[in-house]
């Protein structure tokens, strides 16, 4: 619905008379901006055959939660209609989480019959995406995004041997994301909102059979969707 606002309102205003803000803003070779957005990030996970086989844990389930996005962004001019684009500072701050059902919780280690395990996140990401722009309507563009990124994650702990973190992560990620924005021109500067979803590619699971909340999961892959404004 705000997309739809955001077209009628440029297109009711295309045969008005506006003063362009930043004419030469897009024929620049290159162009610097902040990024500070919000995500929605929870795992894509697959049970282990022990899961059939076993009946401790009744179900998992993957939690969504929220986290925030700070970036620098780099955008260098291919053509009239492309960008190559990517944010050479990309830290991403994320909490997922996995929710067990549990027959026999253990109350020694205060389990309860609904038990929560979070996974939490700090991650140095590195996008490289190419951007398609339309036509600029008085101080309005629209774009689209597509491309791919790899991560490291500082938070993971794979090689650790504390069997209280019961989900071992590995730290390397990688995969694809894609997404729509708005270039809003303003005198001084060029606001962006902007919305992406990100599909991890990577088995980021460490599994270990000793550990009765991850020997029952197979593949856990990464999903985002991260909302963010861009002042360039």
């Amino acid at each position: 619905m705000i997309v739809g606002l955001l077209l009628v309102l440029s297109f009711s205003v295309k045969s008005q008379h506006v003063e362009l803000n930043l004419p030469d803003h897009d024929e620049k070779p290159f162009h610097f901006g902040i990024n500070l957005g919000a995500n929605r990030a929870y795992y894509h996970f697959a049970h282990n055959p022990l899961f059939q086989n076993q009946d401790s844990v009744l179900s998992i389930e993957s939690i969504q939660s929220t986290g925030i996005n700070l970036a620098w962004l780099v955008n260098m001019r291919l053509g009239e209609h492309f960008d190559l684009r990517t944010y050479p500072l990309n830290l991403v701050f994320t909490e997922k989480a996995f929710q067990y059902t549990l027959k026999y919780p253990d109350r020694f280690t205060n389990e309860d019959s609904i038990t929560t395990r979070k996974v939490q996140g700090i991650t140095l990401a590195l996008p490289l995406q190419i951007k398609f722009s339309s036509e600029r309507i008085n101080n309005f563009k629209v774009y689209t995004i597509g491309g791919g990124r790899i991560e490291y994650d500082f938070a993971a702990n794979a090689g650790e041997k504390n069997t209280e973190k019961q989900i071992k992560l590995n730290k390397i990620d990688y995969g694809l994301e894609a997404g729509i924005g708005f270039h809003f021109y303003f005198p001084v500067f060029v606001l962006s909102p902007e919305i992406k979803v990100g599909w991890g590619f990577k088995n980021v699971h460490s599994r270990d059979a000793n550990l009765k909340f991850s020997n029952v999961i197979d593949d856990i892959k990464s999903r985002t969707i991260t909302l963010s404004l861009i002042v360039e």
